[in-house]
């Protein structure tokens, strides 16, 4: 077992069932080994229907086992601080589900905390990046290869009005933004490589929920431009396309990259287009092994926490733009 990672996960929520823990499980460097709800028949049967060796009726036993090196937390977005916080305090390391808190400033007080732990890895779960569609892009707009990056325009959403969906509850960290805008922000962030200097928002808010069902964003990098909208009350939908100013880089599913499909991205540039397909594969699973590698090499996470500290940032400057109508500093 010297070359896995025995993971544990707190919550027995739908991406981590469907989605996380099959792709870990799957995986060559991480152990599933625990996974706990707040009641002992829910993880009872969650651990039971994945397979998973010991089940828990409290998070707090799950940190207490000494035998659970790290742990995933797909909790709803107003107690990831809380949690991870707790895990570190546990001697655990951490990988938490995406947006890394309410707000920049909780963002802020986890990655204080977490430099208290410097033994530990903590990190944001961005499964995107780490799909090989998403570094090919990174290195071809790196490379100069679709001329001066100019601008981003991106677009992600779906449709969900379930009043009983954590989505649609404000307390719990609901609305577009903070569920599907923050990668619409990360991804710009990501391929710039640097934070914008100014941001503007335009939000609709569902008049019963109080939450953002519509909204989009200007980030203004100095060197060019981002522009997104999401939405989760709008026809499913997700593209990307990278602009320079040689050429351009089309995005298929830029976000929830299906594992039993070839993902296309098309390069143009001065006139040609090329189409590159890439392999079959789980970018969950990519996730999991590359923060388990980190963890057994005693090696950076490949995305640093100070990274959802400053999305964190750009997503409350958003927020704050399309309360004030006018363009804001992160």
């Amino acid at each position: 077992m010297m070359d896995k990672v025995r993971w544990g996960v707190l919550s027995t929520a739908k991406i981590g069932l469907e989605q996380v823990i099959p792709a870990m499980q799957a995986s060559r460097h991480c152990d599933i080994t625990a996974i706990a709800s707040r009641t002992p028949k829910r993880a009872r049967l969650a651990a039971e229907a994945s397979g998973i060796p010991k089940a828990y009726g409290s998070y707090e036993e799950l940190l207490n086992d000494r035998e659970i090196d790290a742990v995933y937390i797909p909790l709803p977005n107003h107690l990831h601080v809380e949690w991870s916080i707790k895990a570190l305090q546990a001697g655990k390391h951490v990988l938490c589900e995406k947006p890394i808190g309410m707000t920049a400033a909780e963002a802020q007080k986890m990655l204080n905390l977490s430099q208290e732990y410097p033994h530990l890895k903590i990190m944001e779960a961005f499964m995107y990046r780490h799909h090989p569609q998403w570094q090919y892009t990174k290195k071809i707009v790196t490379k100069g290869k679709i001329g001066k990056l100019q601008t981003i325009q991106s677009f992600f959403s779906y449709f969900n009005r379930d009043p009983h969906n954590i989505r649609n509850k404000k307390q719990m960290g609901g609305g577009g933004l903070m569920d599907i805008g923050c990668y619409n922000i990360s991804l710009s962030r990501f391929i710039f490589g640097c934070e914008p200097k100014r941001v503007f928002g335009l939000i609709e808010f569902d008049p019963e929920f109080n939450v953002d069902r519509l909204a989009s964003g200007i980030l203004d990098f100095g060197s060019g431009m981002s522009a997104f909208t999401c939405s989760t009350q709008l026809s499913p939908h997700q593209r990307v396309i990278v602009f320079g100013t040689q050429g351009y880089i089309e995005i298929e599913i830029p976000f929830n990259a299906p594992t039993d499909k070839q993902c296309r991205i098309w390069h143009y540039n001065k006139g040609d287009k090329r189409e590159i397909v890439f392999e079959l594969c789980d970018q969950y699973r990519i996730q999991g092994d590359l923060f388990s590698l980190a963890v057994l090499n005693d090696k950076d996470v490949p995305t640093p926490l100070l990274d959802g500290v400053e999305n964190m940032k750009v997503v409350e400057a958003v927020f704050s733009s399309a309360r004030g109508g006018g363009w804001i500093r992160p």
